[in-house]
């Protein structure tokens, strides 16, 4: 039996010196990286379309709808 990977969802509360990289109120998928986690940072993919480091700091964690969650996937 397969375990389905959780998927976790962030949205930007801050962009201090990202303007560029990162939009204030969008949501962002975190992407897994367990030694950027003990760091303090959370990997994702920014505007540029390449995943980065960011302060933990300028997202807030949330939850979201299935149908949500669904229709991120196929955009992906």
């Amino acid at each position: 039996m397969t375990k389905k990977k959780e998927r976790r969802f962030v949205v930007c509360v801050k962009n201090d010196n990202y303007p560029v990289s990162l939009e204030v109120r969008k949501i962002y998928e975190v992407l897994p990286d367990a030694k950027a986690t003990r760091h303090g940072l959370v990997r994702i993919i920014d505007e540029s379309g390449e995943d980065y480091l960011y302060p933990e700091d300028f997202f807030a964690p949330i939850q979201i709808p299935q149908a949500a969650e669904t229709a991120f996937s196929k955009a992906m």
